[in-house]
């Protein structure tokens, strides 16, 4: 939708986007950044899901004292390895560390692993990518909570608040359709019935 301002006497349209061209609206400035953001944070989220899936070395299946990584190995979730078990354990911290301790691994994995999927998938598409936004930050605000109240490096901002105020500026700017499917998305049916699946 378009505003106006007034030059000599006649209201003029301001374009809230660059002249569209074959039916389609191009980019406004900046979007290209926004999409670059939204696939590498979409990266961070479906290569979490990948690496404590198969156990690829990185954050999980590697030998803590000799460097071995064993992939596919006992580590794996695929093989009976638990992707939070140890964060639950010894990650958490802080005031609300007995509560997060307190949790059950057995359905906090299941919930962990299909939302770091989700996530990850959503946002590298741009498909459904508001809604994986919001919950990737909701995500953030539970890591925060459980391990980092207060920052080792920091009196309050790391990582995960800075990954949240990303992923809610992803929201705001519905960056879905910036080099992504988001704008076909968005068009379809189902969106246009339920628009929280933008």
């Amino acid at each position: 939708m378009a505003t106006t301002f007034e030059r000599q006497g006649t209201m003029v349209p301001l374009p809230t986007t660059v002249p569209a061209t074959n039916g389609k609206p191009v980019a406004v400035k900046g979007g290209r950044i926004w999409g670059v953001l939204r696939i590498s944070l979409g990266w961070v989220f479906l290569w979490a899901f990948l690496d404590k899936t198969f156990a690829l070395g990185f954050a999980t299946g590697r030998n803590a004292e000799t460097g071995v990584i064993d992939v596919f190995g006992p580590d794996a979730w695929i093989n009976g390895g638990s992707p939070t078990a140890g964060f639950l354990e010894f990650g958490t911290k802080g005031p609300f560390a007995g509560f997060f301790q307190g949790l059950d691994p057995a359905w906090v994995n299941w919930v962990f692993m299909l939302s770091l999927f989700a996530i990850g998938t959503a946002l590298i598409l741009g498909i459904g990518a508001r809604l994986a936004a919001i919950g990737g930050a909701i995500w953030m605000g539970f890591m925060y909570l459980a391990s980092s109240i207060w920052p080792d490096n920091n009196p309050f901002v790391d990582s995960h608040v800075i990954y949240a105020v990303a992923l809610i500026g992803l929201a705001y700017v519905g960056a879905g359709k910036y080099l992504g499917f988001g704008g076909w998305w968005e068009r379809t049916a189902l969106v246009r019935r339920f628009p929280i699946l933008k």
